[in-house]
């Protein structure tokens, strides 16, 4: 299985339009950038699936030269994980998309079903909803869904198994720290874990909300209500005990020194899992 980071970023990306932070002029000078996050996966099959459709899908594409999907997931349904669909229209002769099935209080459809209303015009494409915890088939793949905590809407994680190498891919999606326990557990023990973390745990101190769930150190691991801070990913990366992690969706806010360390990740990264044959 080959994993491509083709976004690594939050809704802003990194360098940010118009911002001359130390962070952002840091990624200008290292030529390197976190786009809106997608996550592109080979099999070895050598069938295809894409994790959240970027609107910055065009230039990760071209830029990383991956083949189009056969099949796409999608976390939920804020626009930097989802707008990028539309991208697809006459690029693809057809497209399975899967989403949860799960009625989302707040906007009264499930993530599948505002994929299918928003996207009602793409005719090549077509939406599957699918119940989390249970196991579905997509290019070659074997994909579950677990629910993540990012309110107001609901959202998700995902694990992703190549049933032909043994190698697996888990991602914690846009969340809190408060994912369950019945959710971790599908979660662990990949031998690659993506795990958001927006910003640096000294930011709480700036949001409305604050922070959350609190180390022994007394250090927030949740930025807010509906993001993880950098203690809040590799905490979670240590209880999923993946063989290796790397931190995503982070913001160009935290300061150069914290950004460009070894796991926290940027575009164009890429990971060969050899995965153990069951």
């Amino acid at each position: 299985m080959q994993v491509t980071l083709l976004g690594t970023g939050d809704t802003t990306g990194t360098p940010t339009v118009g911002c001359d932070c130390a962070t952002c002029e840091r990624a200008r000078d290292r030529g390197v950038e976190r786009t809106r996050f997608s996550v592109h996966v080979e099999g070895a099959s050598g069938e295809s699936l894409l994790i959240d459709f970027s609107p910055d899908f065009r230039q990760q594409f071209l830029r990383e030269s991956v083949p189009l999907p056969d099949a796409a997931v999608v976390t939920h349904v804020h626009f930097d994980h989802l707008d990028g669909l539309g991208n697809v229209y006459r690029l693809v002769d057809s497209l399975p998309v899967y989403a949860a099935d799960e009625t989302d209080p707040q906007t009264g459809t499930s993530v599948a079903g505002t994929i299918r209303d928003r996207y009602h015009y793409l005719d090549r494409i077509s939406v599957h909803g699918r119940t989390p915890f249970q196991r579905f088939e997509a290019a070659g793949f074997e994909v579950t869904l677990v629910p993540v905590v990012h309110p107001p809407l609901v959202s998700y994680g995902l694990r992703v198994d190549d049933p032909d190498s043994g190698a697996s891919l888990a991602i914690s999606g846009d969340t809190s720290y408060a994912i369950d326990e019945d959710a971790r557990d599908v979660l662990r023990g990949a031998d690659l874990a993506l795990v958001e973390g927006i910003v640096h745990d000294d930011l709480c101190s700036h949001h409305p909300a604050g922070g959350d769930h609190y180390d022994d150190a007394g250090r927030p691991r949740t930025f807010g209500t509906k993001h993880m801070t950098l203690t809040g990913a590799r905490a979670l990366a240590e209880d999923l005990a993946a063989d290796r992690y790397r931190i995503v969706h982070t913001a160009h806010f935290v300061p150069p020194e914290q950004a460009f360390r070894d796991d926290v990740a940027v575009d164009g990264q890429r990971f060969d899992l050899a995965g153990a044959k069951r």
